[in-house]
């Protein structure tokens, strides 16, 4: 029945009806619009956020998954430390049994390192396969790429390059979006960055200002995770997320404005032996951001 006709009988029916047929005109508009115009812009939606397991390094996994459940997180990068890469199926399995026991997924892995050895890439995949992730962050060599245009293709699980800072004087080798995007444009589309605000931010020491949403805004649909830190230059070590320079919410809105489909994992390395409260505080601000 087309809407014309109802329209066209409603001056000959009972009033109650009239409503009724109102009603059912309504819910027929309704449900012919888009679901973001209902919903709001998919811009304003919450973003996946988690965190990276490296921050708890000096704890064995169920501990870090205890600190996760009591700060309300239920994804994760899971570092090298918590779940070994070299782990047999049975051992994989019963890691991954004691994280859903405590309601936490993983999302990605990393750091890892990729060579132009073909079988070791593979290798990584198939782990990062069996762990359900969707993202493996990594330092791959140059000569990586066309084996990781292979398996990005095999295995849809992308690869986003992890800048790291300034170290030894030096600068790393992917310490900025210009760089990785120079390197990966002619790749497979699942190869991008999983950029690490603190060490944008700590570029700094070495005369390099990057600022981690314009960082985030040039690599655009290539943005395959984000390890979110803030850092005090002066002092030299991460700070409570927001307390530095680090703008959170602007990391949040770039990331909802490249359509951003991954992780955000919370990542603090101050405070190894008990980082519990900064990490809740940042967790607060992390959610906040998440919200706007």
């Amino acid at each position: 029945m087309g809407m014309w006709y109802i329209l066209s009988i409603l001056p000959f029916i009972p009033a109650l009806d009239c409503h009724m047929l109102r009603r059912t005109f309504l819910a027929s508009c309704a449900a012919a619009l888009p679901v973001a115009s209902l919903l709001g812009s998919s811009s304003n939606s919450a973003i996946t956020v988690g965190m990276q397991s490296y921050t708890f390094r000096n704890f064995n996994l169920e501990r870090t998954l205890q600190f996760m459940q009591k700060l309300g997180l239920k994804y994760a990068e899971f570092y090298s430390k918590h779940i070994p890469t070299e782990s047999k199926p049975e051992q994989l399995q019963a890691l991954l049994k004691l994280c859903k026991e405590y309601g936490v997924a993983a999302e990605s892995f990393g750091v890892v390192r990729f060579t132009k050895k073909h079988d070791d890439n593979k290798r990584l995949f198939d782990f990062g396969k069996a762990l359900g992730v969707k993202a493996l962050s990594a330092d791959p060599d140059p000569d990586s790429f066309d084996s990781l245009d292979k398996l990005c293709e095999e295995y849809k699980i992308a690869v986003g390059i992890h800048p790291h800072g300034p170290s030894g004087g030096k600068m790393h080798r992917w310490y900025s979006a210009d760089i990785i995007l120079k390197a990966v444009n002619s790749h497979h589309p699942l190869i991008g960055s999983c950029l690490d605000t603190g060490h944008l931010i700590r570029s700094a020491q070495m005369g390099f200002k990057l600022d981690p949403v314009e960082e985030i805004k040039k690599m655009g649909a290539r943005n395959f995770g984000i390890h979110l830190k803030d850092h005090d230059n002066a002092n030299k070590t991460d700070v409570i997320c927001g307390k530095g320079v680090l703008d959170v919410k602007g990391v949040f809105q770039a990331l909802r404005d490249v359509n951003f489909k991954y992780m955000v994992s919370l990542e603090y390395e101050a405070k190894p032996e008990n980082p519990y409260d900064d990490v809740a505080a940042c967790v607060e601000i992390m959610n906040q951001a998440n919200k706007a």
